[in-house]
């Protein structure tokens, strides 16, 4: 089983709360699906929890802080706040899997759009009002495929 760790050093503008839980994770030897059953949230929700870019509620505090063993009050000093989105990656991103999903969205955007506009109107795909679900895909041939699901509230754009 590999499982996915940080070394905060290459990372050095993720909050405090990583190199906390990145720890612990890998002290457990557990994957993000593992502790997704847990605290009962989708494994990509908590990874970006991990990674500073989702609010912690006070039941994923107290849920990471019995599951891992660490002090509720220093998880929720770390987690307590509000997440300081986006600043975790640089642009252009050099990592080849974020590269590649922006790669996606530089290729297929303008496709995307124009269907979407097609079916919805004018408008956009909300970030906020949001989920996501990965899933593995093997085909008969045995090729390995990923299944990304991206859901967002359609938000028109209104008139003033």
């Amino acid at each position: 089983m590999s499982l996915a760790t940080l070394d905060v050093s290459q990372h050095p503008n993720l909050p405090q709360s990583s190199a906390t839980l990145f720890a612990a994770k890998a002290q457990k030897k557990v994957t993000f699906e593992e502790i997704a059953k847990v605290v009962g949230r989708d494994e990509v929700a908590v990874a970006a929890l991990f990674y500073g870019q989702a609010k912690a509620s006070p039941e994923d505090i107290k849920n990471l802080s019995e599951y891992f063993g660490i002090e509720h009050a220093t998880l929720e000093q770390q987690l307590g706040g509000f997440p300081d989105r986006g600043k975790s990656v640089e642009w252009p991103p050099k990592e080849p899997l974020i590269y590649r999903l922006m790669e996606i969205v530089q290729n297929y955007g303008y496709a995307y759009k124009a269907i979407l506009n097609e079916k919805f109107g004018d408008g956009i795909m909300s970030a906020i009002a949001f989920s996501t679900h990965v899933e593995k895909e093997v085909d008969k041939d045995g090729v390995t495929w990923v299944n990304i699901k991206l859901r967002g509230k359609w938000l028109p754009f209104t008139r003033f």
